[in-house]
């Protein structure tokens, strides 16, 4: 039976199969943790032995993108969130900042080369993991209406697996020497947080948690085939299919059914110009 909240919303699948879908998301995060944690150490030792030379090799990424990234594009695809025409805030991808802002942020970044791509990825976790906690303080605060005990459970299941991402992308940086990504220095924080201010139901903020995921996910297959290890694409590759389960599943609160796409496209990436240190 659905669940019925404030504003005339409610819950399009039942309690039990959310549950369900919910349980089989942990199932594949806690697969991937060996894989992403081994990867997360071999990518800081790499960045250590190259030092200050992260320059790319464009011969090199088209390589590794043909062996690793297409592999994670067709992975990504086989779980896609589908199309949303839920638009809950102003897209948090990287067209929606100042160009001219991102733009300086980015060139005097103490993140250079592969670095600013794992700082990119720890600040995205960082914003999945505010806004889901955000999410559950509002309807603590009784701002959400009614919010089904399985909908809280996915929340805060999907909250931890971005928490475990950050440390794991964390962990990188401190390997390499740089400081961590504590906060959310993103130029899009900003109608993120407000967005989710004006949430006054779980559509609404599903809607919105929808476009950080595909952004999350979309972002990882990206870096499979513009980063310049081996070991950052295992990285990328191991988490980003746990990112788009996340979105398989807000699709399905949301009433969408998450139909699969041929390839995963890349559209909704975030650029590193979002970034602000």
């Amino acid at each position: 039976m659905s669940n019925a909240a404030k504003g005339g919303w409610e819950l399009p699948i039942s309690e039990r199969e959310l549950s369900s879908l919910t349980r089989d998301m942990e199932d594949a995060h806690r697969e991937t943790l060996p894989t992403m944690r081994a990867a997360a150490v071999d990518l800081a030792e790499e960045i250590r032995t190259r030092g200050g030379n992260e320059g790319a090799d464009d011969g090199r990424r088209r390589l590794l993108f043909g062996a690793g990234g297409a592999a994670a594009a067709l992975v990504l695809a086989a779980c896609s969130s589908g199309r949303s025409t839920t638009n809950a805030a102003p897209s948090p991808s990287a067209s929606s900042a100042s160009a001219s802002a991102s733009a300086k942020a980015s060139s005097s970044s103490q993140y250079t080369g592969d670095l600013q791509v794992v700082a990119l990825a720890t600040a995205l976790e960082n914003q999945a993991v505010g806004a889901y906690q955000a999410a559950l303080d509002a309807a603590k605060a009784g701002k959400l209406g009614t919010v089904p005990p399985a909908v809280a459970g996915f929340i805060t299941t999907a909250m931890a697996q971005h928490a475990d991402h950050a440390k794991a992308w964390n962990a990188v940086l401190t390997g390499a020497g740089k400081p961590t990504i504590t906060g959310v220095p993103l130029s899009n924080q900003a109608s993120v947080t407000a967005a989710l201010g004006r949430a006054t139901d779980v559509a609404a903020v599903a809607g919105l948690a929808l476009q950080l995921e595909d952004q999350a996910a979309q972002t990882y297959l990206f870096a499979t085939y513009n980063v310049t290890s081996p070991a950052g694409i295992a990285t990328a590759a191991s988490i980003a299919p746990v990112e788009a389960m996340h979105a398989a599943i807000l699709n399905y609160i949301l009433g969408q059914y998450p139909v699969p796409d041929d390839f995963l496209p890349v559209d909704k990436a975030a650029s590193p110009t979002l970034l602000t240190v």
